[in-house]
């Protein structure tokens, strides 16, 4: 009642411009009192078309101002192409210039209006006592567009954590979960007293370790009952015999993530937490992870990896949507979230071709290699089938032998993935394919074809083959065969442009004047997120990092790395980062969505069913697309 009275007392354009704040992030964020500050040090400017409202020749930046209604256009004078290009737009609600009147300088950007235009603007003093005591404004003052993807995810998290209680941080170090002085044993420890050790301190585990204190093995209950089970050693034999040699090992500054990853890919249920000097600080299980296991990750990959008919995995596949919304609510970001995804698909693809070579193998070694968003680890709950298989023929027989054997097999893996929820490609883009069903020769000299001729269809296929990995089988000869690709396509100048020029046919979904540009296939006022919104990333970062000589796939990991090796500035490579992350998690919470209401999946979303903040960011996350792409086309002068 005191917050209404006090804002009853307050005049009349105080209140209005308190209200248009309120519509729009940071500001809907703050304190009404610091609303309040803002309105009355604001002064209302208008701006005809053209003029220009800030300039670098204007000096250290005095004012700071927020778009009330209009267009701010930003320009800089391109010095090698010799002509003034737009940077940026604003609109409605939007600030600026944040940089400069932060640091305290002039603008190099100059801004002007683009179409008639108003400004609500303060002067440095009311901006500085705003920075000085609002945490929301502070914080967007210095991480900009960061800061309001925080502010989704947290949204996103709260909403799936509503029937879920509280959660712990997967980005928590292991260090705060690591159990200290671990329980450890020399290797020549009999079995039967290393047993007593673990009986005697009520775990589950006993660590191995050299006079270094370094950990050479690891064995746990599970190893005892299947020692017992199989009669491999008895209870007085040295412990190095059973254990498990060179146990997987994080740094105390890993976090929960990255555990509960490795034990989802691996299917085991300890750590080791090692120092800088790999000595043993600590072990983790998967029960210390996500307060005894509310986010049952490890034990998922686990039923998952130990299936014992098709049946049960297609059953299971029904709790990785369960299992997102878990995710989603311990703290996991989009990039999390789809690694998870893609994790969990591959040990039902490992489990699936494990059971096959159960009850039919074709006694060929072979690798399963998996193309497209698979590859690059980016699958959601939507996805479809992009295999093809990587053989060594043995000696004495043909390739076309080698195919023989492999295709009906091939074909039946297919199927049986197409139940478990991965539909049959479209494009035929599968190991069952003759011409995907490849010797490690026959795809070296396809990848030759494929670099050398640049044709429509390559450049096209260029989205699909160039993000490569193995999932199941021997991995040395797909090393050598990207090795290969990667040299050549570094030494390829005009595949180089041509892709390039193939990645800019992705635009993003936005106008000469900031509107939206919906997909013009029949469906009303949609906006494919994953064409329009993600393949512009996507496609632009694949061609920096194949020039570059990145064999990494994951786009965000890409980008990483094209800022270790200087291709990419660190703040707009996080930028990039950001935007499209957030476009991915608008677009998981859409599947949840679509899921929730029985729905088919897909990737189209109607803007004016966001709030206001998410199409906002929306929005810049397509201008910061743009901008990548600005940057494809003058690296490559296209």
């Amino acid at each position: 009642m005191a917050a209404t009275n006090q804002d009853s007392t307050r005049p009349q354009n105080t209140r209005s411009i308190m209200g248009f704040l309120q519509a729009h992030a940071p500001f809907s964020s703050m304190d009404d009192d610091h609303l309040a500050h803002f309105a009355e040090h604001a002064t209302l400017r208008f701006y005809a078309d053209g003029d220009v409202v800030l300039s670098p020749d204007d000096g250290i930046v005095r004012k700071f101002y927020v778009v009330k209604q209009g267009r701010i256009r930003g320009e800089r004078h391109n010095e090698k192409a010799d002509k003034t290009e737009t940077t940026f737009e604003i609109s409605q609600g939007e600030c600026f210039p944040l940089a400069a009147i932060i640091g305290e300088r002039p603008t190099r950007t100059l801004h002007r209006a683009a179409g008639d235009t108003f400004c609500l603007s303060i002067e440095q003093d009311a901006f500085i006592t705003l920075f000085s005591d609002s945490e929301p404004f502070r914080d967007f003052c210095l991480r900009g567009v960061s800061s309001l993807l925080d502010r989704v995810n947290q949204r996103i998290q709260s909403g799936a954590m509503a029937s879920m209680g509280s959660s712990i941080s997967l980005s928590t170090p292991l260090e705060r979960y690591a159990l200290r002085n671990p329980i450890v044993c020399s290797p020549d420890l009999p079995v039967r007293k290393a047993v007593a050790r673990m009986h005697e301190n009520n775990v589950g585990s006993i660590v191995i370790t050299d006079d270094s204190r370094h950990p050479t093995g690891i064995f746990t209950l599970r190893d005892l009952r299947t020692m017992i089970a199989e009669d491999t050693c008895t209870l007085d034999a040295p412990v190095r015999q059973i254990m498990t040699k060179d146990p997987c090992c994080l740094s105390a500054q890993a976090d929960a993530f990255e555990a509960a990853m490795l034990m989802a890919e691996h299917h085991f249920a300890h750590l080791c937490v090692v120092d800088e000097d790999k000595q043993l600080i600590g072990m983790v299980s998967e029960r210390d992870l996500f307060s005894l296991q509310r986010v049952d990750l490890v034990n998922l990959a686990r039923t998952i990896g130990t299936a014992t008919h098709l049946r049960t995995l297609v059953s299971l596949r029904s709790d990785v949507s369960r299992l997102v919304d878990a995710m989603l609510a311990h703290g996991a970001d989009s990039g999390q979230v789809v690694k998870i995804i893609t994790t969990l698909n591959d040990v039902t693809v490992r489990r699936v071709l494990e059971l096959n070579i159960k009850k039919n193998d074709p006694g060929i070694p072979f690798t399963w290699l998996t193309f497209g968003s698979e590859g690059r680890q980016e699958q959601t709950l939507l996805t479809d089938q992009d295999n093809g298989i990587l053989f060594q023929t043995p000696e004495g027989m043909t390739d076309d032998q080698v195919r023989e054997k492999l295709l009906p097999f091939a074909r039946t893996v297919n199927d049986e993935l197409a139940e478990c929820g991965f539909t049959l490609c479209k494009g035929n883009i599968m190991a069952s394919n003759p011409k995907l069903c490849l010797s490690d020769r026959e795809w070296d000299d396809w990848f030759i074809r494929f670099i050398d001729a640049s044709t429509p269809q390559n450049l096209v296929y260029s989205s699909i083959f160039l993000d490569m990995r193995a999932v199941f089988g021997p991995t040395e000869s797909l090393h050598e065969l990207l090795e290969k690709v990667l040299t050549r396509i570094r030494k390829n100048a005009l595949f180089q442009k041509m892709l390039a020029g193939n990645a800019l046919q992705r635009k993003p979904p936005l106008t000469m004047f900031r509107n939206f540009r919906y997909v013009s296939d029949g469906k009303k006022r949609s906006l494919d997120l994953k064409r329009q919104g993600l393949a512009p990333f996507v496609e632009a970062v694949r061609v920096f990092a194949l020039a570059n000589g990145v064999e990494n796939a994951n786009t965000l990991e890409r980008m990483d790395e094209l800022v270790k090796k200087d291709v990419f500035d660190a703040k707009d490579a996080n930028a990039w980062k950001d935007a499209y992350s957030l476009i991915q998690a608008i677009r998981m919470r859409s599947h949840q969505e679509m899921l929730d209401r029985d729905e088919e999946l897909t990737n189209y979303i109607d803007p004016d069913d966001l709030n206001p903040l998410d199409r906002r960011i929306l929005r810049e996350s397509f201008r910061q697309a743009q901008r990548l792409q600005q940057k494809l086309e003058l690296t490559y002068q296209l």
